[in-house]
């Protein structure tokens, strides 16, 4: 598939993690410029940082907001800097990116912004309060912006990418994956390589989309 030009430029944050690099590789296949910074280079916590990577940045048609974290605790044991510390990253993060990006996407009168939600922001299980309540804020926070942008041809939509076997993921026990899979109609995971295919296929196909959620995998939204 080819992007609509070869000098579209896509900021993908998170970049070093597994969906990231996939994502990165696929929209360079089909053409674009991609910068999928990691923390060292784009630290979404920082405004200072957010703002003096976008400053370098001009005409970027596609943000991917990817940049995430989880501390999972019992709600007794979680603390005030575990809250924080997600909330930072998962929304507080991607506000800041999507606000400076929209500066010149509302100039341009042209421009996509990709939230990377999840499955944990609409159906929660225990243990992840911080984590369920930053992805759900983003939902809304993605609506919001849909109205407010859409009047200046900017798209805002959110993907749910489902449980995949990422860098995020490696580390959780077989017992808490076989729980997740048990809520897969199909009986399998998504993969990093299908959600990414996705995203080039509403990014660069779906050009009259704006304010939805996508969820990829097979487990059913109430």
């Amino acid at each position: 598939m080819a992007i609509k030009s070869v000098s579209e430029k896509i900021v993908i944050t998170g970049g070093e993690g597994g969906l990231g690099k996939t994502l990165k590789n696929m929209l360079e296949q089909a053409g674009a410029e991609v910068m999928a910074p990691g923390r060292g280079e784009l630290d979404v916590t920082s405004p200072e940082s957010v703002k003096l990577f976008f400053q370098r940045v001009e005409n970027v048609s596609l943000l991917v907001a990817n940049a995430g974290l989880t501390i999972d605790k019992p709600l007794m044991k979680m603390t005030e800097l575990d809250w924080i510390r997600v909330m930072e990253v998962n929304l507080r993060g991607a506000f800041l990116c999507a606000r400076e990006v929209s500066r010149c996407m509302m100039r341009q009168r042209s421009g996509h912004i990709l939230f990377i939600s999840s499955f944990s922001a609409l159906q929660p299980p225990a243990g992840q309060v911080n984590y369920a309540a930053a992805k759900s804020a983003l939902l809304g926070m993605m609506k919001s912006m849909a109205r407010e942008l859409g009047p200046r041809n900017v798209r805002v939509n959110a993907v749910i990418p489902g449980f995949m076997e990422t860098k995020m993921t490696q580390g959780l026990s077989d017992k808490i994956k076989a729980r997740a899979l048990a809520g897969h109609v199909l009986d399998r995971f998504n993969t990093a390589e299908e959600v990414a295919s996705f995203i080039t296929v509403l990014h660069q196909k779906m050009p009259h989309t704006s304010g939805q959620i996508f969820n990829l995998d097979s487990r059913i939204l109430p």
